[in-house]
């Protein structure tokens, strides 16, 4: 009878396991189909407001335009039809809020319910126009030509170098400031982090007194319970004002900031993951060594380090890992400017941080929200790219050895 309670009792565990482990697996699946189904519905949309259109004279032989095309013309970087093959006509901008500069508040009506007649009627007479409304202001019978406007593509929501997702009338979704803003101030932190944090596991684990590596690493462990809130504070009351005293800039908010504080971030994974390996080197390898004649410090060169160094890696790319999906910190001292940095000394906007300044402002199943998601499929892109790097490098050392 006590056997067969025990069979049971394991059995069941056994089942709660399996089905803790699906559920789990589920949700995961669940959250990266989600995540990419409201990312990839980008690509399915056009980058102007929903319900808005943009027209042109019937004249006007310009069938489509690109949203940079249109950003330009409304910039007013663009000023000639001809510019963008059309006819040799200056061109004339008009929205729904001008309208009411050309025609009198009786030709509107008192509630504005000739607007459609009045738009109508300017577009059919100035050649160079184009003009943004409202697509329920559009007469029944309309004299002009609604441009095209193709929907956002994979290319250039990937290529194109301007952010401005609020844009009127057509949003610029450019990642590519964001995503070399990213990785710029990621590689920061690795050339920052990974020295310290080599010197600090060689330290721990070859050099320290037991009872000094008692105390130092429980410490270190420490510092990744740390909210990323307090580090950005650090960075901006110590960090911020340091560099822009040091180097005489404008301003503070850098990517050299960003990349010293989650430099900082990422030193706990990157010393605790890098000394575990060294402490695993075999303590036969290192007297053998010290027997053949090898100094202390020749031994952990020649023999601790390169024994490791798969461990060392992994501890890294885990550390850096962590690095790119910060958010808080690297919003609070990085100056959040979407442009493409050529050096740490310029403000720098990342993709969380992108993610977490304009999410709460994007309207619910808008264009602008699901760039953000897209934007989040990026950084899951990028991270589980760290991962199976880390897999495979320690996969690889582990076959060696073997």
């Amino acid at each position: 009878m006590r056997k067969k309670f025990q069979k049971f009792q394991e059995k069941f565990i056994e089942g709660l396991l399996m089905l803790s482990g699906t559920i789990t697996s589920l949700t995961v699946v669940l959250i990266i189909v989600f995540l990419f189904n409201e990312g990839l519905g980008v690509f399915n949309n056009k980058p102007i407001d929903e319900g808005y259109i943009l027209a042109i004279n019937k004249s006007n032989s310009v069938k489509k335009l690109s949203a940079l095309q249109i950003k330009n013309i409304f910039d007013q970087k663009i000023k000639n039809w001809d510019k963008v093959g059309g006819p040799n006509e200056k061109i004339v901008l008009i929205n729904i809020d001008d309208i009411s500069d050309y025609y009198t508040e009786i030709q509107l009506g008192k509630d504005f319910e000739n607007l459609h007649f009045c738009i109508n009627d300017y577009i059919n007479k100035h050649k160079g126009v184009i003009a943004f409304f409202s697509e329920s202001s559009l007469p029944k019978k309309f004299l002009g030509k609604v441009i095209n406007i193709d929907n956002i593509k994979l290319s250039e929501f990937l290529l194109d170098e301007e952010w401005f997702p609020t844009a009127t009338p057509v949003a610029q979704f450019g990642v590519k400031p964001l995503i070399l803003g990213t990785l710029w101030v990621s590689f920061g932190a690795v050339l920052f982090a990974l020295p310290i944090g080599l010197f600090a596991a060689i330290f721990l684990s070859e050099i320290a007194h037991k009872r000094v590596r008692n105390i130092l690493k429980p410490l270190i462990e420490l510092l990744a319970g740390i909210p990323s809130v307090v580090y950005g504070f650090f960075g901006l009351v110590i960090i911020v004002p340091l560099i822009q005293q040091v180097f005489d800039l404008p301003v503070g908010e850098t990517g050299l900031a960003g990349s010293i504080i989650l430099g900082i971030m990422a030193l706990p994974t990157i010393i605790t993951i890098s000394e575990d390996a060294m402490r695993n080197t075999p303590r036969a390898m290192k007297e053998a060594s010290l027997a053949l004649g090898a100094s202390k410090w020749q031994t952990i060169y020649k023999v601790v380090i390169p024994y490791s160094a798969s461990g060392i890696t992994a501890g890294a790319i885990l550390g850096i890992g962590r690095a790119i999906g910060e958010t808080m910190a690297v919003l609070m001292v990085t100056g959040n400017a979407a442009i493409i940095p050529h050096t740490l000394l310029q403000p720098v906007r990342t993709i969380p941080a992108t993610i977490a300044a304009e999410l709460g402002e994007a309207g619910a199943g808008s264009v602008h929200y699901q760039a953000l998601f897209a934007l989040g499929c990026i950084l899951f892109i990028i991270t589980l790219v760290i991962n199976l790097t880390v897999g495979f490098v320690t996969k690889g050392k582990n076959q060696k050895k073997h």
